[in-house]
């Protein structure tokens, strides 16, 4: 099986509430053994602990991982770097993919060249 290159190729996320290590790992096309790593690499993952150490992860935890291989594997960034811009802001300021910045801006001037068509609202 080839893996996804980019995050838009994984699979959606199930309206679960918690997943197992195996699950996200489907979910995030990223080994187990690199999820217990990233644990210990990244504060903001903290999966729930149950019996045995079991991990249970949570949906905002699988996002928070498709963050960070986007990071890491699409962007270029080093372990590192990524912890970094996951720490800027919570990782919430952290900047879209440039593609996706340039489709962004795009819509923008079409529909702001829509707006100069249709005039002034009345």
């Amino acid at each position: 099986m080839l893996e996804p290159t980019h995050n838009n190729e994984l699979p959606p996320i199930p309206g679960k509430r918690y997943f197992t290590i195996g699950e996200v790992s489907e979910l995030c096309a990223v080994k187990p053994h690199v999820l217990r790593y990233w644990e210990q690499e990244f504060p903001q993952l903290k999966p729930v602990k149950r019996r045995g150490n079991r991990r249970y992860y949570q949906r905002d935890d699988v996002l928070t991982i498709r963050q960070i291989r986007a990071f890491l594997y699409d962007e270029g960034y080093t372990i590192g770097g990524a912890r970094q811009r996951m720490t800027d802001d919570n990782g919430k300021g952290a900047s879209l993919p440039a593609e996706l910045q340039a489709v962004i801006k795009e819509t923008i001037e079409e529909l702001e060249d829509v707006l100069k068509v249709l005039g002034p609202a009345k």
